[in-house]
């Protein structure tokens, strides 16, 4: 890492303090230190660094510096630290449900047919000519909604805050509020779960509100959230978030706590589950950065699958028995022939990223869905019925229970995708800075697959895509190799989030075959600007 990245330039440092107190950047305030910490919530800093973690805090600077983390590879596994759960948990969640917390019937589906077989797929190079994406929001660098201006800058002084470390990568969509996750890669991330109220007066630079608090995103302490890459809502308003556990990146990465799911009930904004993994869920090199869940005919028939990005698996958990267990298979691994990734003008390697992106169709005529899966390093899309996922008995008995779909052809790297209530499946194309769309009612074919947005400027990675309940689509984007493998430009807008209804997205295109559903009609209210 670039020694720049631990000095947030002087114009930042003034952007920010404009931003806050009007022109004024007097460090005093009325005679107090903006360098004071913060002595609010409970008497007890929510940004105090981690006194646990051998007596260094995780965000003090690495020494050596040249051009390397701040944070000190981890010294087994080859450079990657694997967190071990501790005995005692016995694999059990270390909270029981909350008694309080009722499971309310899930809302009904309309069964849809099985997708169908076809047969040698690749991308129509032409974008849709009606409908687009509309931006959102835009930021140069991501910043907090701290509790004042005193404690954003006391964060800043001990490196608590790093504007130029915040990436967000994973966004999701409840009624009025967008969630988005900022991985801590490096020092300096105050919160990994964040949201932005949807029911505001729109802004250019919204600043990212701690879910459900500040104190649920302490790094030192693994009750708390240390990690988060992509979150989902399901049927029964609960918002699952799998807590990674890490810092750091690659062979940077820590393993500070263990593997967990935290669940949380939107309605009431309170955590009714925390569920640890169990030791033999992952292995040495396990990374998850996506999950999918999978409801059924009640909110107590819940199933949610976890992809081992760099282990090669696929963890599957019971809601209802409080259980998982780990499947493996060969679709689960890299392309080697799919691992070179060019974006925003830089060519880089990823070979060695396995299963990543996830998406579940509606149920079937036999009542269980259909997940669809891909490793990031392939251009292939694959697929398992959860009537083999659900069953734990099949954990090592399944290799012909699992489907190939043909190539999508160079430039189909895709990291994640999401299905809307037609069937209609939405996917990033990140090598080609566009969003491509396939109607699962006809053959995964290249006739069927088609972009319906590209822009070589606001869509460099779009990282993650989702669809609501009003069939809008929301894409973010975040130019994450540029920063990964060289350095973004903070004066330039690096982070954008696009949305358009359905419906104005797929309109004369191949996917456009569907009825309109619960679609959004005037989008004027969610501009910033008119």
């Amino acid at each position: 890492m670039d020694i720049s990245r631990l000095c947030t330039p002087l114009w930042l440092v003034l952007t920010l303090a404009v931003g806050s107190y009007g022109f004024s950047v007097d460090p005093s305030f009325g005679g107090k230190s903006v360098y004071a910490s913060a002595p609010s919530f409970g008497g007890k800093s929510v940004y105090a660094p981690a006194p646990s973690f051998g007596g260094k805090s995780v965000y003090a600077p690495a020494p050596s510096f040249g051009g390397k983390s701040v944070y000190a590879p981890a010294s087994i596994f080859g450079g990657k630290s694997v967190y071990t759960p501790a005995p005692s948990f016995g694999g059990k969640s270390v909270y029981a449900p909350s008694p309080s917390y009722v499971a309310a019937p899930a809302p009904s589906y309309v069964s849809a047919p099985t997708p169908a077989p076809g047969y040698y797929p690749g991308l129509s190079s032409a974008p849709s000519k009606s409908g687009s994406l509309v931006e959102r929001f835009r930021w140069r660098f991501i910043d907090y909604d701290f509790p004042s201006a005193e404690e954003r800058y006391a964060a800043m002084a001990q490196q608590l805050y790093i504007p130029e470390n915040n990436l967000p990568v994973g966004i999701e969509i409840w009624n009025n509020k967008l969630f988005v996750s900022v991985p801590r890669w490096a020092a300096g991330v105050p919160a990994t779960l964040n949201y932005l109220p949807l029911d505001e007066a729109p802004v250019e630079e919204p600043k990212l509100i701690p879910y459900p608090d500040w104190a649920s995103n302490r790094i030192d302490d693994c009750d708390a959230l240390t990690t988060t890459y992509r979150i989902r809502v399901d049927e029964c308003d609960r918002l699952w978030v799998l807590d990674s556990g890490t810092v750091g990146i690659g062979n940077t990465t820590q393993q500070v706590c263990p593997y967990a799911y935290h669940v949380f009930d939107l309605r009431t904004n309170k955590r009714i589950r925390k569920y640890q993994l169990k030791d033999d869920d992952i292995n040495a090199d396990t990374f998850i950065a996506n999950i999918a869940v999978d409801v059924g005919k009640t909110c107590d028939d819940t199933f949610v699958y976890a992809s081992d990005e760099l282990g090669y698996g696929l963890i599957v958990y019971n809601w209802l028995e409080n259980d998982s267990w780990r499947l493996e298979h060969g679709f689960f691994q890299p392309d080697p022939l799919a691992g070179d990734f060019n974006v925003g003008g830089i060519n880089f390697q990823w070979s060695e990223e396995g299963i990543f992106g996830m998406s579940l169709s509606a149920p079937l005529g036999n009542g269980f869905k259909t997940l669809f899966f891909h490793a990031l390093a392939s251009n292939r899309e694959f697929s398992v019925s959860t009537e083999i996922l659900r069953n734990k008995a099949k954990k090592d008995d399944n290799y012909h229970d699992f489907v190939v779909l043909p190539s999508r052809g160079p430039g189909g790297h895709v990291t994640s995708q999401t299905f809307d209530s037609n069937g209609v499946l939405f996917y990033n194309l990140v090598d080609q800075n566009a969003v491509g769309c396939w109607d699962s009612k006809k053959p995964y074919s290249k006739e069927n697959l088609q972009v319906v947005a590209r822009d070589d400027v606001g869509l460099i990675f779009p990282s993650d895509v989702r669809v609501d309940r009003t069939s809008t689509l929301w894409v973010i984007s975040d130019r994450m190799p540029i920063h990964l493998e060289a350095s973004l430009d903070f004066r330039d807008v690096n982070f954008r989030i696009f949305f358009s209804p359905v419906r104005d997205l797929i309109a004369g295109t191949v996917c456009d075959s569907v009825p309109a559903v619960n679609e959004v009609k005037d989008i004027s209210q969610y501009l910033y600007y008119k």
